[in-house]
């Protein structure tokens, strides 16, 4: 037999015979492997414990499940002493996740591998508990499934989040991770007694169908819920394991008792939800500004500290002249994207899954009825803007299938000016609004999501000179956090006045709506409030068009029912739904129903006629243009053109090059190089490689540039045809 060699291994210089001659002795080697294991010192010492864990493996899971709950929770608590006191407290919740620890490791059994089977059960776990910790660390908002679907979105963050040094440590535990079970693997003993994977599984079914009997019987007992109305102190009265489990299977809205045609025609008798219709003349209809404040709300709500100046002198002298008042939102600290949903949709999260983001389950897939398609039934032209990332929490996506005209990201935005720990600051949206509102004629709806206020937020001094100073606060690592978040709801509240100051120069009739998406994470509890209460943000209307001020606290998915119904807009079911039924008796009861029908239900409320079926939307409002291209000897190229961001990518013949931005009108090519014929295109690009928009195509020929009319794409022509390829 000839004697093989895997780096110059080629199958012609083998016969069959060869092969398998080959394999038999690669199985004996093995053999004789695993026999020097198992007669090592180590397999002989480990033989008893090995021989005792197997007999009485159901008693040791029991107990190494009791322990892997303790553990995560002392993880997720930042204390071993708290979550003894959950486990003192509260030890019917206690058992019940270790009970559904201890099912998950009857999995083992179908493995020869049983050790290593329990430790990847126990190191997910682990996982699971170190995610939390961290999260909790970071935002109030703790881990949970739609952080999962959220990933790789947040990975394009990961800087915003995690200090150098962090990243480092992280990469280092997980290649540490996975070496030790990659080592467990080899060393980690088997089976030997014959196995009985099918009676292992049926088992494993049993065990899941009492734990499935066990929570029906907690949940009727009331030992845990399934309605989370903080998913934070969910988290702290049900365990981790329940919680990040019902985050997983329990998603979108259950159907309600008494969910029929009948019932639904009811709701919606003689069609007064799906009308669409204003008592206002076409030239007098308003435009509606919707501007979403990244963590803002009045700072001073908090009664532990004080400050030199007032942080918001705009939307103060707002407050005091316009109708506002406190706004109630569904989550703490983080959530941003659930609050743009009830605002948006009119609909209440308190239907669907606990931790869940629509955003994520249902609006990135589905065409979903919003305040874009209510107004433009009216004639509005409806504009999105975000000074982050497009595809974070898939709003390219979600905007689209919302019934937008466009959405400009921060891909189309030239970011100067950040904030300390990196995130953009907001008064680069005043002018990408006006622009929106420029590409229309008529009316425009602008939905606007700021991200300045964004966490975390340091403990060190950054701000060596800050507008806004705080005093009352003896701690100086949460007083450096308190005074820079306050000098970021300062530059927010100069953002604000200057969209209104621009707003007023147009001298259209204009209607503005700021409010806070969440309270800061900074540890806020609800003794440290006027209001006393964690989901309260702040909210103001300005207008110009003579709006009596009328204070009141509203909810955020009744804030644009109010203010349509106070334009005389009567438009959108869930809206129409909330004008005319939100006194009556069984308001919330028939407001399940109806978001049941319109997102899973069979639409009775629709009657065949949806209001949107597909999105039309336009990522940008601006074409990228190209103008010149100038050769720079031994540097490769120069291209100069209009609307140039750093999302700008060039690509020749349909190759992506290496360039450098350098402003708006300005990128540098400096490996390419050109030839006559040699066709040029801009493209604007989003994470994951995502095209958002390209330009028309150039032709390079005799140093200069011809444009080929109408080969730019946007959206709907390229983008969407994209992801459902990928999809």
């Amino acid at each position: 037999m000839k004697k093989f060699n895997l780096k110059k291994f080629n199958l012609k210089d083998f016969s069959l015979a060869d092969l398998k001659e080959w394999f038999r002795k690669r199985e004996i080697r093995r053999a004789e492997i695993l026999e020097k294991r198992r007669n090592s010192e180590w397999a002989k010492k480990m033989a008893p414990v090995y021989t005792f864990l197997n007999r009485y493996s159901l008693l040791f899971h029991i107990v190494l499940a009791i322990v892997i709950n303790l553990v995560i929770e002392a993880l997720s608590r930042h204390s071993l002493f708290k979550a003894i006191g959950f486990l003192a407290g509260s030890p019917l919740v206690f058992l019940y996740n270790a009970f559904m620890i201890f099912c998950t490791l009857s999995i083992v059994y179908a493995f020869r591998r049983r050790t290593f089977a329990r430790i990847i059960i126990t190191v997910l776990w682990f996982v699971l508990g170190v995610a939390n910790g961290y999260m909790l660390l970071k935002r109030v908002t703790p881990f949970n499934a739609q952080d999962l679907t959220n990933a790789k979105d947040g990975l394009s963050l990961i800087t915003n989040y995690f200090s150098g040094f962090e990243i480092v440590v992280l990469a280092v535990g997980l290649v540490a991770l996975v070496l030790w079970v990659v080592s467990m693997y080899k060393r980690g003993a088997q089976f030997q007694g014959r196995m009985h994977r099918v009676v292992a599984l049926i088992g494993t079914g049993i065990f899941f169908g009492i734990f499935f009997l066990v929570s029906s019987l907690a949940v009727e007992k009331r030992v845990i819920s399934t309605y989370f109305g903080n998913i934070a102190f969910a988290y702290e009265d049900y365990g981790l394991p329940y919680c990040f489990m019902t985050s997983v299977f329990n998603t979108g809205i259950n159907q309600p008792n008494g969910y029929d045609e009948e019932a639904m025609a009811k709701i919606n008798e003689n069609d007064e939800l799906t009308k669409s219709e204003t008592g206002r003349a076409t030239e007098s209809r308003p435009n509606i500004l919707v501007v979403q404040l990244e963590s803002f709300f009045d700072v001073n709500e908090v009664e532990f500290f004080d400050t030199n100046v007032d942080a918001l002198p705009n939307l103060r002298s707002m407050f005091e002249n316009y109708s506002s008042g406190y706004f109630k939102v569904p989550s703490i600290g983080a959530g941003t994207a659930n609050t743009e949903f009830e605002v948006l949709t009119g609909m209440n999260l308190r239907y669907f899954g606990p931790g869940e983001y629509p955003y994520k389950t249902y609006s990135k897939e589905k065409p979903t009825e919003s305040a874009a398609t209510a107004l433009a039934s009216l004639g509005y032209s409806t504009h999105a803007l975000h000074n982050n990332g497009g595809n974070f929490y898939s709003r390219a996506k979600v905007f689209d299938n919302m019934g937008f005209d466009s959405f400009t990201s921060k891909e189309f935005m030239n970011i100067l000016q950040t904030t300390p720990n990196g995130w953009s600051k907001d008064d680069i949206l005043v002018q990408h609004m006006m622009d929106a509102m420029d590409t229309s004629e008529g009316t425009d709806f602008v939905f606007t999501i700021s991200v300045q206020g964004h966490g975390d937020y340091p403990e060190e001094k950054v701000i060596e000179n800050p507008v806004v100073e705080v005093t009352g606060i003896e701690d100086e690592a949460l007083k450096n956090k308190w005074e820079y978040y306050v000098n970021m709801v300062y530059e927010m509240d100069q953002f604000v006045g200057r969209l209104r100051d621009a707003v007023e120069k147009r001298g259209e009739p204009t209607v503005i709506v700021f409010y806070g998406d969440h309270l800061p994470t900074l540890g806020l509890e609800s003794e440290d409030l006027h209001s006393r209460y964690l989901y309260n943000t702040n909210y103001v209307i300005w207008d110009n068009i003579g709006l009596p001020k009328e204070d009141e606290n509203v909810t955020s998915y009744q804030l644009l029912a109010d203010l349509f119904n106070r334009l005389d807009i009567h438009s959108g079911t869930v809206f129409n739904y909330h004008q005319q039924r939100r006194k009556t008796s069984k308001y919330l009861e028939d407001l399940e129903l109806l978001q049941y029908d319109i997102l899973y239900g069979k639409q009775y409320v629709y009657d065949g006629d949806p209001p949107i079926t597909e999105g039309h939307m336009m990522m940008g409002v601006k074409d990228v243009t190209l103008s010149n291209v100038i050769e720079v000897p031994e540097k490769g190229y120069s291209l100069y053109g209009t609307n140039f961001t750093k999302g700008s990518k060039v690509y020749v013949n349909g190759e992506k090059q290496k360039s450098t931005f350098l402003n708006n009108t300005h990128i540098t090519l400096p490996e390419t190089t050109l030839s006559d014929g040699d066709e040029i295109v801009i493209k604007q690009m989003g994470s994951s490689n995502t095209e958002f928009r390209r330009s028309n195509q150039y032709i390079y020929e005799d140093g200069a540039l011809t444009e080929v009319p109408d080969t730019k794409t946007d959206l709907t022509t390229s983008w969407v045809h994209q992801q459902q390829e990928e999809e």
